[in-house]
């Protein structure tokens, strides 16, 4: 499932917005940060949004926003010849609190911590073993039946849909049951890297 095939695609598009960051003089970091205070404004309204989907639509184009900004600090980074390792370091630090603070507001506007709570684990020890891989030498691994563009792309889409989709089935909506296929999604995806690494690590040997 995953969109890695068009990331030249992606990196074409994003290049005009590059090129206007760097006139605005704005630093990776600097838009690293930004996109953390979009997660956190994505995430109340997503919690608001439990109660009155008509704030799905809001909360939905933030989240689509954070990914964009995502995109755009790394692109950033490169055109400019400014990529270091600290900024590495921020990024994926900043992705992994915007993970969990965008789940959780999506989370806590349904109410259902107990799925919740596992599809939150299951999307960090995704992004974990992905970083894992890399520690022990294997490289960054972004195989598997879901990246985090992948979640980000169906929470922004499935937020806007349930502005108008409101039906529940099981006795759950929409968002609900983009839940529970991240519960079990994210957590097959990081049971399979693991094995990959672990393969790839055997042979080495």
């Amino acid at each position: 499932m995953t969109l890695d095939r068009f990331r030249t695609i992606s990196n074409r598009a994003i290049t005009p917005f590059v090129s206007v960051a760097d006139r605005l003089g704005l630093s990776p970091n600097a838009v690293t940060v930004a996109s953390m205070g979009v997660a956190v404004a994505a995430a109340v309204v997503l919690a608001i949004a439990g109660g009155d989907p008509s704030w799905y639509l809001l909360g939905g184009v933030l989240v689509l926003f954070n990914g964009f900004l995502d995109m755009l600090d790394g692109a950033l980074a490169r055109q400019t010849d400014s990529a270091t390792p600290e900024g590495d370091f921020l990024d994926h630090l900043v992705d992994r609190y915007a993970d969990v603070v965008i789940l959780g507001g999506l989370v806590a506007g349904i109410g259902r911590f107990d799925i919740g709570f596992v599809a939150i684990v299951g999307i960090l020890l995704n992004a974990y073993v992905g970083t894992q891989a890399q520690a022990v030498g294997l490289g960054r691994m972004y195989e598997g039946l879901i990246t985090r563009v992948e979640v980000l792309l169906l929470v922004g889409g499935v937020s806007i849909a349930a502005v108008w989709i409101r039906a529940e089935y099981l006795g759950l909506t929409i968002v609900g049951w983009l839940i529970v296929f991240f519960m079990i999604a994210s957590n097959a995806t990081a049971l399979q890297r693991a094995v990959l690494s672990w393969q790839q690590l055997r042979d080495r040997e």
